[in-house]
């Protein structure tokens, strides 16, 4: 004690040091965090309300893209012999996780919108039937956007490539999976699923909007696809593209939920970096070019070139001073 540091004699000395001071600290946080707690509200879970695991959903989109590219997201040894009992094992496995969240969400939403007549679970196993046998047509969509990588990125050396390290076939993926649970109506798990692809992409579909075939989104980073935007086949993004909505007064939101509010891409367009459009009547024309940093919230007649007009660039240098312009 002699040598001790004074100030933390001090505290010794005073009891502050002692462990059961510290925690005592904690308990005027805890009374404050509690009694801000209000049954009345719908988001508040202080008696067993089922709600769907946010972990369990994260495991089924893991074990559907260890279905439609098997041996590439499993360490297990995958060959034409074992194939179908390898598919199969997840396939179940799949069917029982997403059948027990299909219940437990519209569990969740009925209790939230007080509708307790809701609450029998009988409708996640025909659901997840129905979105386990939409697979097959999610693959053939997915290989098409495969396709399209390598059609329109030179980078792109092979489809293993693509499959594993795009993080535009990552989103994409995750979408085309949550997409078809959110026709089947299911709340909460498409929008628990791209927002997870959001998160280890900073690529953000929304799970309600329609995409095509052969989808190709470059690099990806701040890409974000609104909810009722309608996306044609062979269109190519870039970074920072927003396909969004116009900003409204908040008395007008809740009549816009159920409305187009976001723009309508048609084929073969492509559409570079930066790059905002936005409105529910906007379409840009099939075949038509938008090049970056494009500000539009009106329709593009078919094949058309929109640019910005070239700037006037100044160089500045130690020996002379000179502008070029277009």
């Amino acid at each position: 004690m002699d040598n001790m540091d004074p100030g933390r004699k001090q505290l010794f000395e005073s009891g502050q040091c002692c462990e059961s001071n510290w925690y005592r600290g904690l308990s005027d946080v805890v009374s404050k965090l509690a009694s801000s707690w209000d049954d009345t509200h719908p988001w508040e879970h202080g008696s067993a309300i089922p709600m769907p695991y946010q972990e369990a959903v994260l495991r089924i989109i893991d074990r559907g893209r260890r279905i439609l590219f098997p041996g590439y997201f499993t360490h297990a040894s995958i060959n034409a012999d074992n194939l179908e009992y390898y598919i199969g094992q997840e396939l179940c496995m799949l069917f029982e996780d997403l059948s027990e969240q299909i219940d437990l969400a519209f569990c969740y939403q009925a209790l939230a919108q007080s509708h307790p007549s809701d609450l029998v679970q009988t409708r996640g196993r025909r659901l997840a039937l129905a979105f386990v046998k939409k697979l097959p047509s999610i693959k053939s969509m997915l290989m098409s956007d495969i396709e399209a990588a390598m059609v329109g990125d030179p980078a792109a050396r092979s489809e293993s490539e693509v499959i594993f390290c795009y993080p535009g076939f990552l989103a994409i993926s995750i979408y085309r999976m949550a997409h078809e649970l959110w026709r089947l109506g299911i709340p909460f798990i498409p929008r628990i699923m791209t927002e997870h692809a959001h998160s280890l992409t900073g690529i953000d579909i929304h799970p309600g909007a329609t995409v095509g075939r052969s989808f190709f989104i470059d690099h990806g980073t701040g890409v974000v696809v609104g909810e009722t935007t309608i996306i044609g086949d062979r269109v190519r993004i870039y970074q920072g593209v927003t396909l969004g909505a116009l900003s409204v007064p908040k008395k007008d939101v809740p009549g816009l939920r159920n409305r187009r509010r976001h723009p309508t891409v048609e084929d073969d367009v492509i559409i570079y970096s930066n790059s905002t459009i936005l409105g529910g009547e906007t379409t840009i024309g099939a075949r038509s070019v938008i090049g970056g940093n494009i500000w539009l919230t009106e329709s593009v007649p078919p094949d058309t070139r929109v640019i910005l007009k070239r700037p006037r660039l100044i160089y500045k240098g130690r020996q002379a001073k000179f502008h070029v312009e277009a």
